[in-house]
């Protein structure tokens, strides 16, 4: 085991055990949504799983430790702290943890460590991706590297809808991660269903993206895949509303000289603004689908 990762009993007993657990982000509590609806969310998240049959576990960085698996009260502390907790990619973490600092795991660290602590399936709301304008700003997320690399199942909305979701494709294509789409063959963009472009494969239950996973597994390929599952119907935005809120966040970030790591942060409150909270909701609401579908493929992966 990794000498810097403390794994929660009730999750090591799962995994000792062949149960099915599920993954979780802590990003999305720190700078997602405002105390105390950020820790509201996160435990009705993990009540989901439990109720799909599987055993959640929150994944962040606290006090230098990697944590797979959260109880209430760390959820509750990374819920207060807010943005003052480091936003911890890939870079971040051997320095976090060398100084003994707590950090909010992105999609690519959640990756890490949950692959560190043998979990296969991780929930998430949306994965970063290839920006817009990347050809000259060369902004790519993390993400994209990591699930070329690390062997985890990411169940989420597709792309987030403020990230060029055709560059985001040809990525993923070149780095060699299976993208599947749950019950369609269009990407869906995040707070909406419909993106105009084609995954690689349709995947109608949690069975066939388990059977898909393990035998990436079993022939020794590296890498994640990526299950993008539509945001529900009744959730789902008007595509022109929404665009238009990306379109004019994008264009005050670039008036502000916003870059890096606070591109995402900023564009997604920006977009709630301009939605008068709409965007919020729909967020919410893609993330605790995704935990359902997750919670089945993980306890597929165990059968």
């Amino acid at each position: 085991m990794n000498k810097y990762l403390d794994i929660n009993p009730e999750v090591q007993s799962a995994l000792d055990n062949g149960k099915p657990v599920v993954a979780l982000e802590s990003t999305i509590i720190s700078h997602g949504m405002p105390y105390p609806q950020n820790v509201e969310t996160a435990l009705a998240v993990e009540k989901i799983i439990r109720e799909n049959g599987a055993v959640p576990a929150t994944i962040a960085i606290i006090g230098g430790r990697l944590k797979a698996g959260l109880t209430a009260e760390e959820i509750d502390y990374l819920g207060k702290t807010g943005p003052a907790v480091a936003k911890a990619s890939r870079r971040d973490i051997a320095v976090l943890v060398s100084k003994g600092m707590d950090g909010a795991t992105t999609v690519t660290t959640t990756m890490m460590i949950a692959a560190m602590a043998g979990i296969k399936v991780f929930a998430t709301g949306g994965i970063g991706g290839v920006h817009r304008g990347a050809e000259k700003t060369m902004d790519i997320s993390a993400d994209l590297e990591e699930l070329a690399n690390t062997p985890v199942v990411v169940v989420c909305a597709g792309a987030k809808a403020i990230l060029d979701l055709k560059l985001t494709l040809e990525y993923l294509e070149t780095h060699g991660v299976p993208v599947i789409g749950y019950g369609t063959k269009e990407l869906p963009a995040f707070y909406s269903r419909h993106s105009g472009l084609e995954v690689d494969y349709r995947m109608d239950t949690p069975e066939e993206i388990a059977e898909a996973f393990m035998t990436q597994q079993a022939m020794g390929l590296k890498g994640g895949m990526l299950v993008t599952n539509p945001i529900p119907e009744e959730y789902s935005m008007d595509e022109k509303v929404i665009n238009k809120a990306i379109d004019d966040a994008l264009k005050e970030m670039d008036e502000k000289g916003i870059h890096g790591k606070e591109c995402t942060p900023f564009l997604l409150a920006k977009v709630k603004e301009l939605t008068g909270g709409d965007s919020l909701d729909s967020n919410i609401q893609l993330v605790f689908n995704n935990a359902r579908l997750a919670a089945k493929v993980a306890s597929s992966c165990c059968k």
